[in-house]
């Protein structure tokens, strides 16, 4: 039996605290500084955290690997079973060309890769976060946005960034079931709140988007289109989360977001259209040349409606599949209504099968297999209150699981799309040699993230932080930040700090559904910094081992849009905005 005690190191919380930080601190400076590969930075924090683990808090050596083992594969199922499923979903369109048909039907929306990026990471990512979560959309709309001749790293950090306002509400909002689960709180009104909370940061995502492809003069140039979609999709996830189905709110403004778009471009275009630059070797020597000179990148100017965006890095490597070249490919191309209707057909299916599954007869009996069981060498886990911890059950819902739907969805997409069960196969094989690392490093994180809330590490961050008092209402998205920022998951973030959340809310006489549903609203803005989102994405467009410069290049909005939203719970628990609470 074991029972971790918060202030273990010398009897001092603050001291154990900053013991406790060592794994987290370790896996950033690893990442964001020294740049390491993300999965040799997760594995490092992983052996760092057992250290702290057995060192500071006296956990015995089996029930702490045992607490990794299980998080490993925690990590592989359910998390990595929806990635791997969905990309492979993704890889057979690739085989078969409907990946191509279904970008030329994007890019006729606008050939502005401004507004593709809204469309494409915002919206349709929102549909995907909707539908899967758990690094789906990051992976999928990154290698879109390359297939439109973004480059690499650009496409990556857009997808990134773009996977925050969906998160609360994704995988048919399991991180809010979740939460209210754990929490005691009611589910609707957790739906009500992060659903006032999450919206605001909808308004304003857009424009970083379009930040990061152009800068200020391309959000300026752009401004009808991000205030229309973001204030749509805004409008759109409150309405649906209050007063609708707290399940369908991130298909709902997902949907309502690209079509508030697509209706603006009818009567409203931008005043200049936006592509990146493709230049040759020793074009590219000239422009790193200029920008040594001038300090900055070099931006040349087209025709009075086509503007060109910056030349590629040198040490960056160029998509095999270039703007010139998806020009000479689509030329004279005019997609029939069949191969437009197969290319949106593996989405559509994906839909359905997910809101078919959610009715109550069929959900009944797709849960009906799941079985729970005892992790082995975790008997007699308590928590810090001397309570039985609920870390050593495992819950198999192998038919239930977003992942298992996911997999049924790409078998009804073979003989939709018309690609042979030979090639179907030999894709899925390549999905994992794509996601090898990523794999790997979700694993390792989600084993560190174990491990620190079995031996007590994560509790002693949550109780110190808590002692805050009132200011708790500014730390509170903090501790869902952080909680996302290790684990990759809003749901494993609720699951972890939701409890603590709502009893250090009643310590210092805030609102506990406030402070909870702040934990999952303060967690979607750690999900771009994750270690296993950063792997997705760097595997996706095939930047493997450069997961540290993912890591710099997001940071900064994810710290930004953290402080935003401290602000706005904290000012929620006053009279300031007090009244738009339910």
């Amino acid at each position: 039996m074991y029972r971790p005690e918060l202030d273990a190191v010398a009897g001092s919380l603050t001291i154990t605290a900053l013991v406790a930080m060592l794994p987290l601190l370790t896996l950033f400076v690893l990442l964001g500084v020294l740049r390491l590969a993300a999965w040799k930075a997760a594995l490092i924090s992983l052996a760092v955290s057992l250290v702290v683990a057995l060192a500071a808090y006296s956990m015995p050596v089996g029930p702490a690997l045992s607490a990794g083992v299980e998080g490993a594969a925690f990590g592989f199922f359910p998390i990595l079973w929806i990635v791997i499923n969905a990309i492979w979903v993704y890889n057979m369109t690739v085989e078969t060309g409907h990946f191509d048909v279904l970008r030329r039907s994007f890019a006729k929306v606008s050939d502005d890769q401004r507004i593709q990026a809204v469309i494409i990471a915002f919206c349709f990512g929102a549909l995907l976060e909707a539908l899967a979560g758990f690094g789906t959309p990051v992976a999928i709309t990154s290698v879109m946005l390359i297939a439109l001749g973004f480059r690499p790293m650009k496409a990556a950090v857009v997808a990134l960034v773009a996977n925050t306002a969906p998160v609360a509400f994704g995988a048919l909002a399991v991180p809010i079931t979740t939460l209210a689960t754990v929490s005691g709180e009611s589910e609707k009104v957790l739906s009500q709140i992060v659903g006032r909370q999450t919206p605001l940061l909808g308004v304003f995502v857009p424009m970083a988007l379009v930040y990061i492809v152009d800068k200020g003069k391309g959000v300026r140039a752009t401004l009808p289109a991000t205030l229309t979609c973001g204030i749509a999709f805004a409008v759109a996830q409150f309405a649906t989360s209050n007063y609708l189905s707290t399940q369908l709110t991130d298909i709902v403004a997902a949907l309502v977001g690209a079509l508030s778009v697509v209706i603006l471009l009818r009567v409203w275009q931008p005043s200049d259209t936006y592509v990146e630059t493709e230049t040759d070797k020793d074009e590219l020597v000239g422009a790193r040349s200029s920008a040594s000179s001038s300090g900055g990148s070099s931006r040349s100017t087209g025709s009075a409606s086509t503007r060109r965006g910056e030349s590629r890095r040198h040490d960056e490597p160029v998509p095999s599949t270039t703007v010139n070249d998806l020009a000479a490919r689509d030329a004279g191309k005019v997609d029939s209504t069949g191969e437009v209707v197969k290319a949106y057909a593996p989405y559509l299916i994906i839909i359905a099968l997910f809101i078919v599954a959610q009715l109550p007869g069929i959900k009944g009996a797709l849960d009906a297999p799941t079985r729970s069981f005892a992790w082995p060498g975790l008997d007699g886990l308590q928590t810090a209150a001397g309570k039985e911890s609920t870390l050593p059950t495992f819950k198999l819902n192998w038919l239930s699981a977003a992942g298992t739907l996911m997999l049924i969805a790409g078998l009804f997409t073979i003989p939709a799309i018309g690609i042979s069960p030979a090639k179907a196969l030999k894709a899925y094989g390549a999905t994992y040699r794509q996601l090898a690392s990523a794999i790997l490093t979700v694993m390792a994180v989600l084993g560190l993230a174990y491990v620190m809330n079995a031996s007590g590490q994560t509790a002693t961050l949550g109780s110190w932080m808590a002692g805050a008092g009132a200011a708790f209402a500014i730390l509170s998205p903090i501790l869902g930040w952080l909680g996302v920022a290790v684990t990759g998951s809003d749901t494993s973030s609720n699951s972890l700090f939701g409890a603590l959340q709502v009893s250090a809310a009643k310590d210092v006489g805030l609102s506990p559904a406030l402070m909870a549903a702040a934990n999952s609203s303060g967690g979607v803005l750690g999900k771009m910094i994750s270690p296993q989102n950063l792997a997705i994405a760097a595997a996706a467009v095939g930047l493997s081992g450069r997961e540290g410069d993912l890591f710099r290049k997001v940071v900064g909005w994810s710290l930004g849009f953290l402080a935003f939203m401290c602000v706005i719970v904290f000012l929620q628990s006053t009279s300031v905005l007090g009244w738009m609470l339910p």
